[in-house]
């Protein structure tokens, strides 16, 4: 069995976990995990996986409002993510933020100034960020370029062109199961892009499980695929990918 996993992007507060969490979370360091960083999406969600961190040794946080939910934050969510990221010591990135263009009706002003808003807070901080673009390839490089935010750009889909760029801004690259499924050429392309010191793996779990798995709940351990898929593109073993991935995360979320 592989081991040495660091799944630096999971979402073990989302509904999915209610009936189960405490037994997933408690049996992830048998099945190889090491590390777990935990993305926020809401308010709601960064509260709840701050207290998450605390209850488990190998589990981080993160601190932040994801582009969705521009409509439904309160008016003082940067204080909250604020208070929350400096009040707890195991939060260690503002994420995940980012833009989303995938369904009609988005409010693109309003992203826009969310994301360069939690960058700078994320700056004033000193933590680096977890970028959600999707669709949104040319903003959020604007944006990017811009700010030159340490950090990563997670679940990537874009481009092998797009992945350069944003490795150039010394930022890491995060890839999920996605890379296991049949149509996964485009990824497949930009994971060969990206240099094995900014590449990291996550689950963004309970979603995006790999090939087996396909489907089904996602969970932690399910990492071992991804890495093995990783390694066939890069040449190396799963286990030397899981042991870079490691020290990439440890490295970016300083832990």
């Amino acid at each position: 069995m592989t081991g040495n996993i660091f799944d630096t992007h999971a979402h073990y507060a989302d509904h999915a976990f209610d009936d189960d969490r405490t037994s997933v979370l408690a049996e992830l360091p048998s099945k190889g995990v090491a590390l777990v960083m935990l993305a926020s999406s809401s308010v709601e969600d960064t509260v709840r996986n701050a207290e998450l961190a605390n209850r488990y040794d190998y589990v981080y946080a993160a601190s932040g409002v994801h582009p969705e939910s521009v409509d439904t934050n309160p008016s003082d969510y940067l204080d909250t993510v604020e208070r929350t990221a400096r009040a707890n010591p195991k939060v260690r990135a503002i994420g995940e933020i980012g833009l989303d263009y995938h369904y009609e009706g988005f409010n693109r002003e309003a992203q826009i100034e969310i994301f360069c808003r939690q960058i700078e807070l994320a700056e004033k901080l000193g933590l680096p960020v977890i970028v959600h673009s999707r669709d949104a390839s040319e903003d959020t490089l604007e944006i990017l370029k811009k700010y030159k935010p340490k950090g990563v750009v997670h679940c990537f889909s874009g481009s092998a062109e797009t992945a350069r760029e944003i490795v150039k801004l010394g930022m890491y690259i995060g890839f999920t199961g996605v890379l296991t499924f049949k149509n996964a050429k485009k990824a497949l392309r930009a994971l060969e892009a990206v240099p094995t010191d900014r590449l990291l793996l996550e689950t963004d779990c309970p979603y995006m499980a790999p090939v087996p798995f396909r489907g089904q709940r996602c969970d932690s351990s399910m990492i071992a695929y991804t890495a093995e898929k990783a390694a066939e593109i890069k040449g190396l073993t799963t286990q030397e990918i899981l042991d870079i991935t490691m020290e990439n995360g440890k490295r970016m979320y300083k832990i």
